[in-house]
């Protein structure tokens, strides 16, 4: 698979893909709200990425950026085959993966100096920014979007989308940069592969899902298969308490509402999660949420 995410201009997005993946969504686009493709790296570096727009008996314009918007290039390709070559080259990061293509500029203006925030308020919003990161579900342009309105009163926002942004992408890269380092398993990813199982199996496993326990009650079962027997999910106020060091509460049950369902999913939820290796606190009880106790909460960032 491919450490990559791709977002198409009917909404979809394809996370960790295979080259072939990746080679037959370049072949598809070019109808109508389906022309372009994005690509960027798992785990995303603002300013980098590579794209290509297509229309139905069109060449393709192949992009890409390294950096501000004076680093970016594009070309004229004649085939998907040559576009989805070259992504997969970038995706890999092969030396001279553009190897063969002039490159030229697109043009676009360097971006506007920022002012500074004051000290105050950036070291306000860094402390809440840094705290997102370690939840680790967030992209660089919904914690710019969040950022810029967190400190806002009265309708007055203390700083600016481009000031947001920066702090954001400085921030952002830092964690990124702290990630490669870890080269073990973490509890995030036991999670993560534990979740993917259950998901599997029948029960619409949800992280990071709504913004509390009665709307994601609400909303979980029209999130996943409508054969699904139950559901495993968190919401991002258990997201913040796991940031913060505390552990983690996961809401279950059945979708035909029973309690001996809810035993049931409880009980294969609890047996999934320790034999993921996490560390499980749950009375049995249908009525008491699982707890992980103690989590190595190393989330990974994906964008």
């Amino acid at each position: 698979m491919l450490d990559i995410k791709v977002k198409t201009e009917n909404r979809q997005t394809h996370t960790r893909i295979s080259a072939q993946e990746l080679s037959d969504l370049v072949h598809r686009i070019g109808g109508e709200a389906d022309r372009f493709l994005v690509v960027q790296r798992v785990p995303d570096r603002p300013g980098h990425f590579v794209q290509t727009w297509h229309e139905n008996g069109g060449d393709y314009q192949l992009e890409y950026r390294d950096g501000g918007p004076e680093r970016h290039f594009r070309v004229t390709a004649g085939s998907p085959e040559r576009v989805a070559e070259v992504m997969t080259r970038w995706a890999r990061q092969e030396p001279q993966w553009d190897a063969g293509i002039v490159w030229e500029s697109a043009g676009l203006p360097a971006a506007e100096p920022v002012p500074p925030m004051p000290a105050e308020i950036e070291e306000q919003l860094t402390e809440w920014i840094r705290l997102a990161l370690r939840g680790g579900y967030g992209t660089v342009k919904s914690l710019t979007e969040l950022a810029e309105y967190h400190l806002a009163e009265d309708g007055v926002r203390p700083v600016t989308t481009a000031q947001a942004r920066q702090l954001v992408e400085r921030l952002w890269v830092a964690r990124v940069d702290e990630q490669e380092r870890w080269t073990d398993v973490t509890d995030a990813d036991r999670l993560e592969r534990a979740f993917a199982a259950l998901d599997a199996s029948g029960i619409t496993a949800r992280e990071d899902f709504a913004c509390c326990r009665s709307c994601g009650l609400g909303e979980i079962h029209a999130d996943g298969d409508e054969d699904a027997r139950g559901f495993v999910f968190f919401h991002s106020q258990c997201t913040e308490a796991v940031a913060l060091g505390h552990g983690l509460s996961l809401h279950y049950g059945g979708f035909d509402r029973s309690e001996a369902t809810t035993t049931a999913i409880g009980h294969e939820v609890a047996a999934a999660l320790t034999a993921a290796g996490l560390t499980v606190k749950w009375d049995g009880s249908p009525g008491q949420s699982i707890e992980l106790t103690g989590p190595d909460w190393r989330k990974r960032l994906v964008g």
